[in-house]
């Protein structure tokens, strides 16, 4: 029996397992790719906050920036380069945000102009994502297989028939989910990155059409590029390898002329994001018991989740989309206070949100 059981091995599940260990916990991790096998292994892993206007993602991002430079530096310097960022526009709206992200953010910003264009520049950070994941994820049993049956009896899961946990929390992104409720909306979007041996060296960790990671040893980093139409689980053809690197090449090459170049690797995987952009991080809502109560009004404008039944023991943490690596650190720590310590997580991170809006619309 252990304390926790983690479904999936990427960043969000391996800063789980970290969290729930350093707490004293035994826990158990699953994944049938390996640690890391998915869209958190073809990550970039480029640690940034959001330059936006204004919104809630950008408000959590700023959070999010901020905590997981100093968790990364601290705990996994090993596995984590500080390098400066240099953001360029890729057109007039987004200058216009940038513009306005200058004049509002706290964040301590570097001064250097582009000649591109519109540009913001701050100190940031860069991710070795696999060694991240297994340096995370260290002290779990780590079990490389797909969770097919997860049973709730006796105040315990049972999963795959083998393994029994207290407590399970769902990482496995868009790829697909152990437990079936429609109101769980997320999208996968298809990254595929490159390492590239080049004549050109690069500084900066540079993002404008795509990101570049700066020069180590003559390598650089591109990706990842998004593909929202591509999914291994339902694709009747395979990726085009040839064609995603053709597409990363052409528009890196739009704010670096990169020269002599010669391909090294690539990294492929599912990103998962939500439809209203912001990561999923809670319990689950039982739906087929919450919507059998006859008590409950659901067409209301500020629903009380307090009202719903949830699955007992059971969390989620996803939707983090290209901002995995700023997020996770971030979210776990939020998730495992939760868990242990009751912690209220904010209503605009539950999954229940997405109950609420479902529901209406039945």
């Amino acid at each position: 029996m252990y304390d926790a059981a983690v479904i999936g091995a990427g960043i969000n599940g391996s800063s789980v397992v970290y969290e729930l260990t350093q707490a004293g916990k035994e826990v158990i991790l699953f994944d049938g790719g390996g640690i890391a096998a998915g869209g958190s292994g073809a990550a970039g892993a480029f640690i940034s906050p959001k330059f936006s206007k204004a919104g809630e993602l950008k408000e959590i991002l700023h959070d999010a920036f901020l905590y997981s430079m100093e968790f990364y530096a601290t705990h996994f310097p090993e596995c984590f380069t500080r390098t400066e960022l240099l953001h360029i526009a890729k057109d007039a709206n987004d200058a216009e945000s940038l513009r306005l992200y200058k004049e509002r953010t706290t964040l301590p910003l570097k001064d250097i102009t582009s000649t591109l264009n519109e540009s913001v520049s701050i100190d940031a950070g860069i991710v070795d994502a696999k060694r991240m994941c297994e340096a995370l994820s260290k002290y779990a049993k780590f079990i490389k297989e797909d969770v097919e049956t997860l049973r709730y009896e006796d105040s315990y899961w049972v999963i795959n028939e083998t393994f029994s946990a207290k407590e399970v929390i769902l990482a496995t992104g868009a790829y697909k989910p152990v437990i079936q409720e429609p109101y769980i909306e997320l999208r996968g979007v298809w990254g595929h990155r490159i390492d590239v041996e080049t004549a050109t060296a690069n500084p900066y960790s540079l993002h404008q059409f795509v990101s570049i990671s700066p020069s180590k040893e003559g390598v650089v980093a591109i990706g990842a590029t998004h593909n929202v139409h591509y999914h291994p689980q339902n694709a009747t053809e395979p990726y085009n390898i040839e064609q995603g690197r053709a597409e990363l090449l052409e528009k890196a090459n739009r704010t670096l002329i990169l020269e002599n170049i010669k391909i090294v690797r690539d990294y492929m995987g599912l990103r998962s994001g939500s439809f209203d952009y912001m990561p999923l991080v809670g319990e689950l809502v039982l739906s087929s018991e919450t919507l059998a109560n006859k008590d409950i009004r659901f067409k209301v404008k500020k629903p009380d989740y307090s009202e719903y039944s949830y699955y007992p023991n059971l969390y989620m943490i996803n939707g983090s989309g290209g901002y995995g690596f700023v997020l996770a650190p971030y979210l776990a720590k939020i998730l495992v206070e939760h868990i242990i310590n009751d912690a209220e997580i904010s209503k605009r991170l539950l999954p229940a949100r997405f109950f609420a809006r479902w529901v209406k619309k039945q």
